[in-house]
């Protein structure tokens, strides 16, 4: 990792660059490394230390403008730069007032002519800096108001030009207009990457939470014939028992009579219920083919085989009649996932299905090794929704999940589930 390091730099660097600062973060507040963080300090305080001498001498011996209005113009053009890292735009308000001030005190220097005005080559330098922060900070509504004011001020001050100087108002007028430019350019694809990112984020939990809400309602509509089957039932025992046990008191037949009518009712809200999950289906396509369950297993075992994916099944005499339906079903549910897995990712693999129960509990067990060759996918009636559909069937029926890969490159799925279901407590 640390021959990468170099290389990486450079990119992390442009990363920083681009990164907005939020208000009250300085410029690269986010960087990855601290001297990159420390990098703005360092431009502006070297500015600074550079720019205060260098003003001082050429406005004393240049323009002939006297020690103390040198010093004075000096330290208020240059200091202000320290503050653009954290507040540029107050920053840009001092600078700007500074160099007008400066500008009309060289109008009564003693040579003037023939040198910059109104703003000299320091000013210029320290200008294009702040630019560079302001550009990097501030949005391109206030960027726009910065350029303009920069020209607006500099058209001004050209009405008292005195005779024979260079006027500068065009250059810094132009110069500063390219670093917002560039600047400002930078800090937009910056904030379009980052609203990228967050959007990005976004979509992907949206769609982690419509898949699992799909999931659950796909679960839901497959219990509904097992339920519907037990309601059914509870219906028919309780209108017929008056005729299968005659002499039944009048108080036991109402109670029968009440026990079918609820039966009656739940099952109506059921089926009301399910129009609702099935959306479009319910208006024509919904399939009606019975819910399968481990009596079908092996007729998926050697679908699968046949399509070239090698696969051994061991099922326990008894398993398919053992289990309750929800768990009969989820069953065959997990190991048709598990199979479709095992399909897509990793082809050719041998896999073993293993379906044990004893008194309390069914492990269904799929395991395969490493991908060997390409072979035809053949599942495609699974729920396409992998290890979230296994997990939220495990779940309903009050079992637990167990997945993960295995040290020779292959991978386990294990599922234990109670033989008969349990309410599930409300989370």
């Amino acid at each position: 990792m640390a021959p990468d390091a170099p290389h990486a730099r450079p990119g992390q660097f442009a990363v920083a660059l681009r990164t907005p600062a939020r208000a009250a973060e300085p410029l690269l507040a986010q960087a990855p490394e601290a001297w990159q963080r420390m990098l703005p300090y360092a431009v502006t305080a070297v500015c600074v230390m550079t720019l205060l001498p260098v003003t001082i001498a050429v406005l004393t011996n240049d323009y002939k403008a006297g020690g103390g209005w040198a010093g004075a113009l000096g330290v208020a053009q240059t200091l202000p730069l320290l503050l653009a890292v954290t507040r540029p735009l107050p920053a840009w308000g001092m600078v700007l007032l500074a160099d007008t001030a400066g500008a009309a005190v060289l109008t009564q220097a003693d040579r003037v002519a023939g040198h910059a005005w109104p703003w000299t080559p320091m000013v210029i330098i320290g200008y294009l800096v702040l630019m560079a922060c302001l550009g990097l900070r501030e949005s391109i509504r206030t960027l726009v108001w910065v350029w303009l004011a920069t020209g607006v001020t500099g058209a001004l001050l050209s009405a008292f030009k005195p005779d024979g100087v260079t006027n500068t108002v065009a250059l810094l007028f132009v110069l500063s207009g390219v670093v917002l430019a560039l600047t400002g350019a930078l800090r937009g694809l910056g904030d379009a990457r980052q609203k990228i990112a967050e959007q990005e984020s976004i979509s992907e939990a949206e769609r982690s939470r419509r898949t699992l809400l799909e999931e659950r309602a796909r679960i839901a509509r497959e219990l509904h014939d097992v339920v519907a089957h037990h309601m059914s039932v509870i219906t028919v025992q309780a209108d017929s028992a008056p005729y299968r046990l005659p002499g039944m008191a009048e108080p036991v037949r109402e109670e029968f009579a009440a026990i079918a009518s609820s039966a009656r009712e739940s099952l109506g809200e059921m089926r009301r219920l399910l129009t609702v999950l099935r959306g479009d289906e319910a208006n024509g396509g919904a399939d009606r083919t019975p819910q399968p369950g481990l009596g079908r297993l092996q007729q998926l075992v050697e679908a699968t085989v046949r399509a070239g994916q090698p696969v051994e099944l061991a099922l326990a005499a008894g398993a398919a009649t053992a289990a309750a339906p929800a768990v009969d079903l989820s069953a065959y549910r997990i190991v048709q996932e598990a199979l479709a897995n095992v399909v897509r990712h990793a082809p050719g693999a041998s896999t073993r299905v293993s379906v044990t129960f004893d008194e309390e509990e069914l492990l269904v067990l799929v395991v395969n090794g490493p991908a060997r060759d390409a072979v035809v996918a053949v599942e495609t009636s699974g729920t396409g929704h992998g290890l979230v559909g296994m997990r939220e069937r495990v779940r309903l029926t009050g079992g637990t999940l167990d997945t993960g890969p295995l040290p020779d490159g292959g991978f386990r799925v294990a599922a234990r589930m109670p033989i008969n279901t349990a309410p599930e407590e409300p989370s």
